[in-house]
């Protein structure tokens, strides 16, 4: 093993693929999204439980360390090499009680004794009422531990009453992978069960997975839905293989043909990869979870389904009762054939109410994404070690930036991910898409980036008229609306057209169709008043300044930044240092657009109210190293209280834009800072400590409320991430 003193390892204990277990998929994607959102400095190291030596796996490189689970002597000489190992910084284990060895995994308890690093234990499984030897092992690993990790508050209730155990708990939930709610049809078709209804189940097959319940409901089921089809997904756990063979297997099969079954049951009998399981759970309909065992406190299985947006059929184990009600799917009774008959028959009978629990179940479970889960435990990291270092930033995607884009232009919104034709196209969202594809184009250089470009320029030019006033709004018709002007806007058009202008690698024939626009469109400057607006214009005759030198760019500039002065002068007071008299959206911009007149002009006025009115912001909007955007229900009236939600990502956006202009004129390493810090907002540096910004689809979600982030991924929200990304630029 090669230490780097430059870096912290962080050592997860648990199985690990190849090995078929649970757990072992758990800690592998577990430690995927980590690594994803961990700083560069911290790396994630395995060490791996064997069963009794008898498997050798070929691990990955990951793999440091491997326990023989049977052998004590082995729990103890590996903790005396972690403890030698001065790059690991923590150690997170992920617990079951039958991947280690001795009674109730007793073997573990020398190992946590010799350790001298910071431990902390995810329970996967916890039984309530325990017997004395139970409740001893279980107090001994919450003991040795700093922090226990459950994944619900069933979890704290059982340790708490049922174990006497003081140590700190926190929930989070079992992670699920980010996946689109797809129409079930859709993932029929490519599976070749379009005219099927789909029941499905799966994970590693065992007696106490209580399939034969549902096989004996199926006869009912049949009668009314000839065309089902029940899916058991998965191969016999390679333990229960080895003590019995294929017994429980072979006892379903003989059910089922007794049952007369046969076209109605199928079996997948092989260890499932992740693309299998959600291929499966996107064409189902009903996924069934049928666990005898009342005292589950964990189903991977159950989350990951209703994590795909799937209605839920389950018998009442602990972690059915805290996360499946009547909104999201039905409970069953153990042991009971008929009531899994009720269930699936009332659902299947309904469309409506199954398509209302298939989306709570989607809406209910994004706070499980792998993304997030990773974030709750980097925060639970950071509170017992020093995890220094940049953190590792999503790569720039415009795919769904292109989703959106159609031969006419940037569609306004979108459901989830489908983008909403019927909502019509703006210049607001098509003059910002063209920022970014300049952006992008002016740092990468790609010329796909031309295409998004030109599309956008033909958008402005078909809402241009001959005044050279440009509107806002498109129908799905492709119908302008010319009763409604737009400031902000039209002002935002400018600023893009000008930054287009700007770049010098923007081919020539780009570049003078946008100097048409743009010159006919400046014979309307004069009228706007807008504070935002005005701002906008700023930034696009400052750019356009630096390829077309002229006095009336710079008259236009000074005009307009001493318009905001002036009202900055009529707004502010003692307290309140601002140009209005309330905080709403965009409020950056305003101080952005006085930095660009310093820029022009080297004017000393603009660059210091641009730096009182931003410091003035940023003590308002940063709390806690944390980026709050002013919310817009209800907004930040003077003498008033300000709105925390709903927060919009074009806010974030702008914040990010105008710190890293300050720090580029001033260069106070604070205002890079803060750019940084109000760029993780949209990374899970938030109020709900959840990602907005999507790195499946590379969408971003639409606001954040108080309680949950909105699903849509519109053109604003998405096209002001890729903003505040192409900004940052690591």
């Amino acid at each position: 093993m090669n230490e780097s003193s430059k870096q912290s390892w962080i050592l997860y204990l648990g199985t690990y693929p190849p090995r078929e277990c649970g757990i072992a998929t758990f800690t592998r994607d577990l430690t995927a999204a980590l690594d994803k959102k961990s700083p560069s400095s911290i790396k994630t190291k395995i060490c791996a439980m064997n069963k009794n030596s008898v498997n050798i796996y070929n691990y990955p490189e990951e793999i440091i360390f491997q326990i023989d689970d049977s052998n004590i002597q082995n729990y103890i000489d590996t903790a005396k090499k972690i403890n030698q190992t001065e790059a690991i910084k923590l150690i997170n284990i992920q617990h079951e009680f039958g991947i280690f060895g001795g009674e109730y995994g007793s073997y573990l308890i020398p190992f946590l004794e010799i350790i001298d690093k910071p431990i902390i234990i995810t329970l996967h499984s916890l039984i309530p009422n325990p017997n004395k030897r139970l409740k001893q092992v279980v107090q001994s690993l919450a003991q040795n531990a700093v922090c226990l990790v459950v994944m619900t508050n069933k979890g704290i209730e059982i340790l708490r009453n049922d174990y006497g155990v003081n140590t700190k708990i926190v929930v989070v939930p079992h992670g699920i992978p980010t996946v689109p709610f797809n129409h079930i049809i859709k993932e029929k078709k490519k599976l070749g069960y379009e005219n099927k209804i789909i029941l499905t189940s799966f994970g590693l097959i065992s007696s106490g997975k209580g399939y034969e319940y549902v096989i004996d409901a199926l006869p009912e089921v049949v009668k009314k839905f000839p065309n089902v089809l029940y899916l058991i997904l998965g191969e016999t756990h390679p333990i229960v293989r080895k003590k019995e063979g294929e017994k429980y297997h072979n006892f379903l099969e003989k059910k089922i043909k007794k049952l007369g079954l046969q076209n109605n049951v199928k079996f997948y009998n092989k260890y499932l990869t992740l693309d299998e399981i959600l291929k499966y759970l996107g064409a189902t309909d009903i996924y069934i979870s049928s666990g005898l065992d009342p005292n589950q406190i964990t189903s991977g299985t159950l989350v990951y389904a209703m994590g795909c947006g799937r209605a839920v059929v389950s018998t009442p184990f602990l972690h059915a009762q805290d996360i499946v009600n009547h909104e999201r799917g039905l409970l069953t009774g153990f042991n009971n054939p008929q009531s899994f008959a009720d269930a699936i028959i009332k659902i299947l009978s309904d469309p409506s109410l199954k398509e209302t629990m298939e989306r709570n179940a989607y809406v209910y479970t994004r706070r499980m994404t792998w993304p997030n889960v990773a974030l709750s435990y980097l925060d639970l990291f950071n509170k017992h070690i020093e995890m220094a270092g940049e953190h590792e930033l999503p790569e720039i995607k415009l795919s769904h930036l292109v989703t959106l884009t159609d031969d006419f232009g940037l569609i306004q919104f979108a459901n989830q991910e489908i983008p909403d034709l019927m909502s019509g196209y703006t210049l607001d969202d098509n003059a910002r898409a063209m920022i970014v594809c300049c952006l992008h184009y002016n740092m990468f250089k790609e010329k796909t980036q031309l295409k998004l470009i030109r599309t956008y320029l033909n958008f402005m030019e078909y809402v241009q008229q001959k005044d050279g006033r440009l509107y806002n709004f498109v129908d799905h018709n492709r119908e302008i609306n010319v009763k409604h002007w737009s400031d902000d806007a039209y002002g935002r058009a400018l600023w893009a057209l000008g930054y287009l202008i700007s770049i010098p690698s923007i081919p020539s024939e780009l570049k003078e169709r946008a100097e048409e626009i743009f010159t006919k469109a400046v014979r309307t400057a004069e009228e706007i008043k807008s504070p935002r607006a005005a701002a906008f214009i700023i930034i696009g005759f400052y750019f356009h300044n630096q390829v077309q030198l002229s006095t009336e760019n710079i008259l236009s500039i000074k005009k307009l930044a001493d318009h905001l002065v002036s009202i900055y002068h009529d707004a502010s007071s003692e307290e309140w240092l601002w140009f209005e008299e309330y905080l709403t959206y965009s409020n950056s911009k305003l101080p952005e657009a006085l930095f660009y007149a310093y820029l022009a002009t080297h004017d000393k006025k603009y660059l210091d109210i641009a730096q009182i009115t931003l410091n003035f912001l940023d003590s308002i909007t940063f709390e806690k190293d944390r980026f709050n955007p002013i919310g817009q229900n209800g907004w930040y009236v003077k003498n008033g209280h300000r709105a925390h939600f709903d927060q919009q990502p074009i806010d974030v956006a702008s914040m990010v834009q105008t710190l890293m202009l300050a720090y580029r004129i001033t260069k106070k390493d604070e205002y890079s800072e803060k750019a940084m810090t109000a760029f993780q907002w949209f990374l899970g540096n938030n109020s709900l400590q959840q990602m907005v910004y999507d790195e499946f689809t590379g969408g971003c979600h639409d606001g954040l409320g108080e309680f949950s982030i909105n699903l849509n991924k519109g053109a604003e929200s998405t096209v002001s991430y890729l903003m505040a990304r192409l900004t940052i630029k690591k």
